[in-house]
């Protein structure tokens, strides 16, 4: 669990970051062997108290390791590369060894806030797995709760679609979110994770199903009770969690539609973004991050300086790779860390942009009169246009892209793309290329439940 400083320092911290004080910070990457990442690769520890605050470096790594079992040389790659990991409950031995590789390493168990399941691996032979992705098991809840599954108004369960045998659960019913909380804290105790990633943190059922609750006159409605329910869910979990000096970060959906729930939900120890720095209007429009009032709590959150911001851009092109880690490197906070990752989470996800080396943040993220962001630093810059429209933009002086390709005078960047520059080599320098991570052989089969990957959320104008 991050340290917090007093209540009242932090209401005082978060009423100058309402001023609009927007601080630098961000954390560090190396790219080093695995005696110096043991020394220096996570982000040291916040506080607001004492100290000097981190450098404002370039944006950290991170892995959202659900997709498949980790090999060896992953495990040694991502204590090499990666301030944070998620992986799946059952990975208890990829917990230890990413300890042995690098204490530093926060390590975080996936359990899913929504649902319990029933696939194979899950349940076995009528009998609960001991390691689940759920915080409840699929057999126990039935002969003791049942009525802890959410039905619709016709008294059915419901099952999600496009996810066979997932279950959506009654989230908003107290006596489920503490039996959840109850075993959820005690398993992440007893093996010794850092704390949770806790998924499916949503405001609408309808990406899921089309069903309408019991008890609720409409979609609307239903959407408001899991709403409800997942605010009061939150302050349980979170504060058994920290009681226990343990994590809690949310994968938070919809932030851009509701204003103030990313602020609420990133309360313990910051939230998760899954589809950050995506376009709209099926890949036609703006950056669907920047809508609504999502930009500016990100902005307050990387500012304020005591939580994590995990983000993950599904980089299926160059343009979205380049986008997203412009786009975090615009935030820049101690805690915020990027993923290009590919949508089934198999492999550790690595850019080039992540070997840039932009360096120290000089200036805080500005917004130029035409709506493109830039934000300068010690070794390089970054431009976002946000905008569905082309803009022109004029860089730095001397720099050139990534390739080493210089950039000269304004140019025009298309809407919802980025361009991310660096200064030159020296003379008889060389380029190391891009570090990559290892893959999964595609025949490769495990025994352990596999957790399908959250299907990204349509876009909703």
């Amino acid at each position: 669990m991050l340290p917090k400083e007093s209540l009242t320092g932090r209401a005082l911290a978060r009423s100058l970051v309402a001023l609009l004080v927007f601080s630098t910070t961000a954390c560090t990457f190396l790219s080093v062997d695995e005696r110096a990442a043991q020394e220096s690769l996570a982000p040291p520890e916040p506080s607001i108290v004492s100290g000097p605050p981190p450098k404002p470096l370039a944006p950290c790594a991170w892995w959202y390791g659900i997709g498949a079992k980790p090999t060896s040389l992953q495990l040694k790659f991502a204590a090499q590369h990666f301030s944070l990991v998620v992986l799946n409950s059952w990975e208890t031995a990829a917990l230890r060894r990413l300890r042995q590789l690098n204490p530093k390493v926060k390590v975080l168990v996936y359990k899913d806030f929504s649902s319990t399941r029933n696939y194979p691996g899950t349940v076995d032979n009528g009998v609960d797995a001991k390691y689940l992705p759920t915080g409840l098991g699929y057999v126990a809840t039935e002969k003791a709760h049942p009525e802890w599954f959410a039905v619709d108004t016709a008294d059915q369960r419901i099952e999600w679609k496009g996810y066979e045998k997932h279950w959506q659960m009654t989230v908003w019913t107290e006596a489920y979110q503490r039996a959840w909380t109850t075993a959820v804290v005690e398993e992440v105790v007893r093996e010794g994770w850092d704390g949770v990633l806790a998924d499916n943190d949503f405001s609408s059922l309808r990406f899921y199903s089309p069903a309408v609750l019991k008890g609720t006159a409409d979609v609307e409605a239903t959407d408001r009770l899991l709403r409800d329910g997942f605010d009061s869910f939150l302050g349980i979990a979170g504060d058994e969690l920290q009681k226990a000096g343990k994590m809690l970060i949310p994968n938070v959906s919809e932030s851009h539609l509701r204003p103030g729930r990313w602020t609420a939900h990133s309360r313990y120890d910051g939230a998760m973004e899954e589809n950050f720095g995506l376009r709209d209007d099926g890949g036609t429009g703006e950056l669907l991050t920047f809508r609504g009032n999502e930009w500016k709590e990100l902005r307050a959150q990387a500012a304020l300086g005591e939580s994590w911001l995990l983000l993950v851009t599904h980089t299926t092109s160059s343009r979205e790779e380049r986008v997203g880690y412009a786009t975090a490197a615009l935030l820049a906070g101690p805690y915020t860390c990027w993923n290009g990752a590919a949508p089934d989470y198999k492999n550790p996800a690595w850019s080039q942009y992540q070997e840039a080396g932009l360096g120290e943040a000089v200036e805080t993220a500005n917004r130029l009169s035409n709506g493109v962001w830039t934000r300068g630093f010690s070794n390089g810059w970054v431009a976002v246009n946000p905008t569905g429209k082309p803009a022109q933009v004029t860089p730095p002086a001397g720099l050139v892209d990534i390739n080493g390709v210089p950039v000269p005078g304004p140019f025009e960047l298309p809407g919802a793309d980025a361009k991310v520059l660096v200064k030159p080599k020296a003379p008889g320098v060389t380029t190391t290329p891009p570090v990559k991570p290892p893959t999964v052989p595609t025949t490769t089969t495990t025994t352990t439940p596999p957790v399908p990957p959250k299907p990204a959320e349509t876009p909703v104008s």
